[in-house]
């Protein structure tokens, strides 16, 4: 075991347990043993056999009936096919103190990194399922398109301060609410993030610094988001964006009829001849775990703007602009160069490093996602009902929470073909690592789940009962033509 203060953890990992086990409305002991079962799962495969588990002493009847009154879907929104009740609501909003309790305090960066993402959840043959649309999924076959029939859920996770980069990469899932038909992911995000700063009761003044991909650059999402002095946007952008150079004083000195000048010289992206020297470079050296040595060189470009909408104008609202172009030891280039900004009222508090490093730690979030659906069981899940499938996907953040909260308690295992393998630090131990040793933990830790008590058996349905089949609901298409964003049947 680490040396750490396992006295300490064990404290705080309990407190969590039971101020959980007391807000969850109904079948607490159940769900309990549920959430300690998929955070123990080596075996299960599909979601009924984790009821094999030894963590869950419970029939597989229960496992079901467990995740149908599990009511922890955070986000205040209305959905068509769920009636939202008090008791659901008042659950809801007790969920976000729990959480900000274990929020960690950044030690040596002095900003809190949140990363935000959207995963697929693909269900083309649920034809009963409500509200499914077309999302974006990766094909691995060439040619094909990238799109599948299915529901998307945005993922909002805080991201921990790293001390390595060797570090294994962990995340702590914030909340994952569906993306609703008549929504851009984007938007989903906006309400997403706003939603975690007014609940997680961050110290004030505090800079929180969010990172995403190209999908988060348009100017409707960053226009929402900068209303916040005290947040700063890190997004990645295409190589074939157009941005153009701060005008300066020119406005203010020339005294002329017509519209005001809000932009400078074009700056694109794709034509280097149109590019003006650097404010400022830096550069840096990465090892990958090969031994290879890479050359991380950042050009930044200070006061850059964008053009925006009618709707949302960003001419008042300048950003820096990065270019990271990573080269070997002989000084040549091995992949194109990406391009980022970092837009917000204090971005200037944050170096080109500070920018870079909170960018690359975006990625932890696809290690999360290939791991709960792998491991975690995220996307197998299979039920006609969608609010069954939102309490699924928040069933298993919790699970991951609690690996999260045990890392520093968890001994490396390794299988009998890793003896042999280098010895594995404390501080890259993985979340596969702590899950292949929860079951010890929780044998220490303990729980506040009840033992179960046989009732006898249930008489099940009456002889002759016939149930109505179930409505077939046609795949919804977003229709611009229609309203904006209207969702309408294909």
């Amino acid at each position: 075991m680490p040396h750490c203060d396992c006295n300490k953890i064990i404290e705080q990992f309990q407190q969590f347990r039971q101020k959980l086990y007391t807000i969850i409305p109904h079948r607490r002991d159940a769900v309990m043993d549920l959430i300690d079962a998929l955070s123990s799962n080596q075996t299960a495969r599909s979601p009924v056999q984790v009821t094999l588990n030894p963590l869950f002493k419970r029939n597989y009847s229960t496992f079901y009936k467990a995740i149908q009154q599990f009511k922890f879907n955070l986000g205040e929104r209305k959905d068509s096919h769920l009636n939202t009740t008090t008791e659901t609501i008042k659950t809801q909003q007790s969920l976000w103190p729990l959480i900000a309790s274990i929020i960690p305090t950044p030690v040596e960066r002095a900003f809190y990194l949140f990363g935000l993402d959207v995963t697929p959840r693909a269900r083309p043959h649920a034809v009963t399922m409500a509200e499914r649309g077309f999302i974006h999924q990766p094909n691995t076959i060439k040619g094909n398109k990238p799109i599948n029939i299915g529901y998307s859920y945005s993922i909002l996770s805080l991201l921990p301060e790293r001390t390595d980069f060797d570090n294994a990469p962990w995340c702590l899932p914030l909340s994952a609410p569906r993306v609703l038909p008549e929504q851009k992911s984007t938007e989903a995000g906006t309400l997403q993030f706003q939603e975690a700063l007014s609940h997680l009761d961050l110290p004030q003044n505090s800079l929180s610094v969010l990172v995403a991909d190209s999908d988060y650059s348009s100017s409707s999402f960053l226009k929402q988001n900068l209303s916040d002095d005290n947040v700063v946007i890190i997004t990645r952008v295409r190589r074939n964006r157009v941005f153009y150079r701060h005008p300066g004083d020119c406005r203010v000195k020339t005294k002329r009829r017509g519209h005001p000048q809000w932009y400078g010289n074009k700056f694109d992206l794709k034509d280097e001849s149109t590019w003006h020297s650097p404010d400022q470079t830096s550069t840096t050296q990465l090892t990958a775990r090969s031994g290879r040595v890479l050359n991380i060189n950042i050009s930044c470009w200070q006061q850059m703007l964008m053009r925006g909408t009618k709707e949302f104008p960003l001419h008042q609202y300048p950003f820096t602009l990065l270019k990271i172009q990573v080269s070997d030891q002989q000084g040549k280039s091995l992949w194109s160069p990406m391009w980022l900004i970092a837009i917000g009222q204090r971005r200037s508090e944050l170096s080109c490093l500070d920018i870079y490093h909170a960018y690359r730690q975006r990625f932890d979030l696809e290690h999360f996602f290939r791991f709960g659906k792998q491991r975690l069981l995220m996307a197998a899940f299979q039920t006609p009902e969608v609010g069954h499938e939102e309490n699924w996907i928040q069933l298993t953040l919790l699970a991951y929470i609690q690996l999260w909260l045990t890392k520093d308690l968890a001994q490396h295992l390794p299988r009998p073909w890793e003896r042999y393998l280098p010895q594995t630090s404390h501080s890259s131990i993985t979340p596969t690592a702590v899950q292949r040793d929860f079951i010890r933990i929780i044998s220490v830790v303990g729980t506040p789940a009840k033992t179960p008590q046989t009732r006898g058996y249930s008489p099940g349905r009456f002889p002759g009962t016939s149930l109505p089949p179930r409505q077939r609901h046609p795949v919804l298409k977003k229709d611009k033509t229609r309203g904006k964003n209207s969702p309408r049947a294909s």
